[in-house]
Order: C-alpha cells, then sequence, then structure tokens
C-alpha cells in the first residue's frame, strides 16, 4: 500500500534508518524541534503535507531573530530577500541543508526566480512529486508597472508588485498626499473603500497584461480592458496615512473576454478588505516580436538581488 501511494513522487522513498535519524538530528540541531519532527515524518512516508513547515523551519534558522516573528503566520507573500533579508550566500546555505534533509538535489539555475516563501514551499512541492515546475514569478518595480498600465498617476495605486501563474501580489503605502483624501474626510483621512476596490481591480489588470494570458501569436491589449462587476465585498478596518496595503488577487475563471478574480487587501496581518469576485472584460491585439536579449554571465542568484537593488 505504501509504495503504491508514493510511486508518483519525484524521488525514492529509503527506508528511515536510525543512522539517517541520527543524521537528521545532526543537520537540523539548530532548527526548532517541530522542524525535526516533520521532516522526519517527510523522510519516512514521503508526505508533501510536512513540506511548508520544514521549509519554513529551515528559512527561521537562518534569519535574524528579530525577523522571525515574520513566519509566525506562515505567509507565502513574504520576500526571501526583502522581508527576511536573506542574501544569495545565505540562500545557498538554506538549499544545501534543504537538499540534505529532503535527499533531494535542487539546480542552482532554477532558484533563480524564487522570491517568495511561497515560490519555495511550491517548488519544493512540485520538484518532489515530479510535477513541472510552475512559471517563475516576475518582480516587477514600479517603474515598470507604470510602462505597461493604462492607468497611470495620480490614479495607479500600485507600487511593486509580483506576478506568478495562479496570482498577483502588491503594496501600495498611503502617503497621505492623495488628492481625495482633502475631502474623505475633513481632518480625518480615510481611504475610500472604493479606492481599495480600484486598486485590486488595478492589479487583476496588472496580472492580465503579464501573466500567462493570451493565445499564439496574441497578447492582451492594455487598451481593451474594462470593468464588468464586483460581488461580495465587505471592508474590516479603516486604512489611514501611512498604512501600507498588502493586496492581493487570484484568477477563479480566465475565458475571453470575461476575466474573474478574488481579492484582498492586508495591512500588517490584519484584514482590510475582501472581494469574492472581480470581474473584468478584456481582449487581444497581434503580439510583436521582440529581440532575443544577450545572455550575460551572472553569479548564482544575482537575478533577485539586482531586482532587490532596483526596487
Amino acid at each position: 500500500m505504501v509504495s503504491t501511494v508514493h510511486s508518483a513522487l519525484g524521488f525514492q522513498l529509503k527506508p528511515f534508518t536510525s543512522e539517517d535519524d541520527a543524521n537528521l538530528r545532526e543537520a537540523l540541531k539548530r532548527c526548532s524541534a517541530a522542524t525535526y519532527e516533520s521532516a522526519a515524518q517527510f523522510r519516512k512516508t514521503g508526505n508533501t503535507e510536512h513540506l511548508p513547515a520544514i521549509v519554513l523551519g529551515i528559512i527561521e534558522r537562518y534569519i535574524e531573530p528579530d525577523l522571525r516573528g515574520k513566519l509566525k503566520d506562515a505567509d507565502d507573500d513574504l520576500r526571501i530577500i526583502e522581508d527576511l533579508g536573506i542574501d544569495s550566500l545565505t540562500m545557498m546555505e538554506v538549499v544545501i541543508l534543504v537538499e540534505d534533509v529532503l535527499q533531494m538535489t535542487i539546480n542552482n539555475e532554477e532558484l533563480r526566480h524564487l522570491r517568495s516563501v511561497g515560490d519555495v514551499k511550491t517548488f519544493l512541492d512540485c520538484k518532489v512529486r515530479g510535477l513541472p515546475l510552475p512559471q517563475p514569478t516576475k518582480f516587477i518595480p514600479i517603474e515598470q508597472i507604470m510602462t505597461v498600465m493604462p492607468i497611470q498617476p495620480p490614479f495607479l495605486f500600485l507600487g511593486e508588485a509580483t506576478v506568478g501563474a495562479h496570482g498577483a501580489n502588491a503594496k501600495y503605502k498611503i502617503s497621505g498626499q492623495e488628492f481625495f483624501l482633502q475631502g474623505h474626510f475633513k481632518d480625518n483621512p480615510i481611504l475610500p473603500a472604493s479606492i481599495m476596490l480600484e486598486a485590486l481591480g488595478q492589479l487583476a489588470v496588472l496580472f492580465l497584461l503579464e501573466g500567462q494570458v493570451g493565445e499564439a501569436g496574441k497578447v492582451v491589449d492594455p487598451k481593451m480592458i474594462f470593468f464588468t462587476s464586483c460581488e461580495g465585498v465587505r471592508c474590516h478596518r479603516m486604512c489611514r496615512p501611512g498604512d501600507v496595503l498588502n493586496l492581493s488577487i487570484k484568477p477563479k475563471r480566465l475565458k475571453a473576454p470575461l476575466a474573474t478574480f478574488e481579492g484582498q487587501i492586508r495591512v500588517g496581518q490584519e484584514k482590510a478588505a475582501i472581494a469574492e469576485e472581480i470581474t473584468l472584460t478584456f481582449g487581444f491585439a497581434e503580439a510583436v516580436a521582440q529581440p532575443v536579449p544577450q545572455a550575460e554571465p551572472a553569479a548564482i542568484l544575482d537575478a533577485p538581488n539586482k531586482a532587490a537593488v532596483n526596487a
């Protein structure tokens, strides 16, 4: 029965001996007891449900103590470099320990596009199961957002963003200088709920433009994306100047000419607003062939560091 359950995994499940257990304890001696327990169960059973606890436990071992609280709620949006302070050399230490614990080999090239905790967990899950690796997450700085988006300041409510195969995330800091705050409300500036909904809609637009949406020889036309409807909107807190909005959207249905998303906004760990369905209509334009860029030599994992510098 056990061999049948694990025959589809991307690695060979081996007997977990007392020597293996001793080596695992030694490898994880600076990690939490819960990390060891999850790793031992994974090595014995191959159950991928233990992977998130292993990943978080190993990452926690390498980050500064004052940043470990960020891992408490296992937020998949946490960025490895920007939020957790893990540089390329530390990331290599993390990878070596993960390889040792999971008894698998990870190609350095596969790591270049892993920017968030969620990226790492999804990558390892696919690797262990022997599934195709997901499309890499794109990090999009504000300068690029302004280049591709049909919406522009002062009505653009996205800062930096990431777009992956299963959704998009972005941040927006309420500066207090937004023009509408002069009258919403007098001497009591509060971000309108309609603007929060607008920001989620803009992130959905960015997903259509930068995600893997399209047909052969065609791309989504930025001039053909329009709001259609919204359902199940609820606001949970007031957002004021100084707050940083963490926006996330996930596609529910994508079939031209309609795209429906679910969206959420958080401030820290607090839920600010949700939208069960945001629907946009969109159209396609003919794709324009892009010149192939010349490859340049780069050190291992330099790409994420460059993105962080340019952000």
